[in-house]
């Protein structure tokens, strides 16, 4: 469901950068009051979350008995890698903050690790409930692929060398049809999945010890989008203001590039650092190589 990802994801970077920026107030030493910012904080946020998507987004449907919806050829899998993302990127942040806060290691892999997994399995269920939609295994496998992304690196490494990573460019389609693709901007980084992209960053200097050619905070990153999509698995007949019949192809993007992995740039601020770790979810514009329709294109400054 794309419609949640940027919202959910955001809400608990704010819990974890409001955890981070009470630190100079606290104990140096991890005590009770950070676990109860971070529990605390996260409860509110998920709660008021799940309370807001039932107004905005469920109030317009009827609900019933619990059912299953199969949407896997939809987008051409891009909100499928959606999911993961968003999983992933959750696992990530909060396994972060539970480590600030003192809870123990298995703590912060198996609760804060898995929050985004146990947060998103929720909403799949109201989504069983809603005659809008339908609880898709296709949508919880991808969660919980990349909830196990995020904690299997936590518990070999110790940190994410291998991270997902997500780009929003305005497509231009959006006005073909608004409802599925976004009236606004804001709600078109969420719903367009045409203007999606994402990215799988490697920081090859991470997997050595010592120095390397490659320092730690450069990273290699592999993309993927979708573009031509005006409807879920097929588009809708579209005429221009002369009657032109308007045709779209839909097609996958591959991509290959470099990125920057915030994290690995070390940072005296403990507010910076958590900002950084925030902004860290963005995959950082560089010069792209694009594969896409049997062809491959060079984009100089790309995503």
């Amino acid at each position: 469901m794309a419609r949640l990802r940027t919202f959910f994801v955001f809400t608990l970077f704010f819990a974890f950068l409001i955890s981070e920026a009470s630190n100079d107030s606290l104990n140096p030493k991890p005590t009770i009051n950070r676990k109860l910012i971070v529990g605390g904080t996260s409860a509110v946020l998920g709660l008021g979350s799940l309370l807001y998507l039932n107004q905005a987004w469920y109030a317009d449907y009827r609900t019933g008995d619990f059912h299953f919806f199969n949407d896997n050829n939809e987008w051409l899998q891009v909100d499928k890698v959606g999911h993961m993302f968003t999983t992933y990127q959750t696992g990530r942040l909060m396994m972060e903050a539970f480590d600030w806060a003192g809870y123990s290691k298995k703590q912060k892999l198996f609760l804060g690790g898995a929050l985004g997994l146990y947060y998103m399995t929720v909403v799949e269920c109201m989504d069983g409930f809603s005659e809008g939609w339908g609880f898709s295994w296709g949508d919880e496998f991808a969660n919980v692929l990349g909830s196990a992304m995020a904690i299997s690196q936590e518990a070999a490494w110790g940190e994410q060398r291998v991270q997902l990573k997500f780009f929003y460019s305005n497509s231009g389609l959006a006005q073909y049809n608004a409802e599925l693709l976004g009236d606004n901007a804001y709600t078109r980084p969420l719903k367009d999945y045409n203007g999606q992209s994402y990215w799988l960053s490697i920081s090859p200097a991470t997997f050595f010890k010592g120095k390397t050619v490659f320092p730690k905070w450069l990273s290699i990153s592999f993309g993927y989008g979708a573009y031509g999509m005006i409807g879920a698995e097929e588009n809708p007949s579209l005429v221009d203001a002369s009657g032109n019949p308007i045709v779209y192809e839909r097609y996958r993007r591959y991509y290959f590039s470099f990125d920057l992995d915030l994290k690995q740039i070390k940072v005296k601020s403990k507010f910076l650092g958590a900002l950084f770790s925030a902004l860290n979810v963005i995959k950082f514009p560089c010069p792209t190589l694009e594969y896409s329709q049997g062809s491959f294109k060079i984009h100089t400054f790309y995503p």
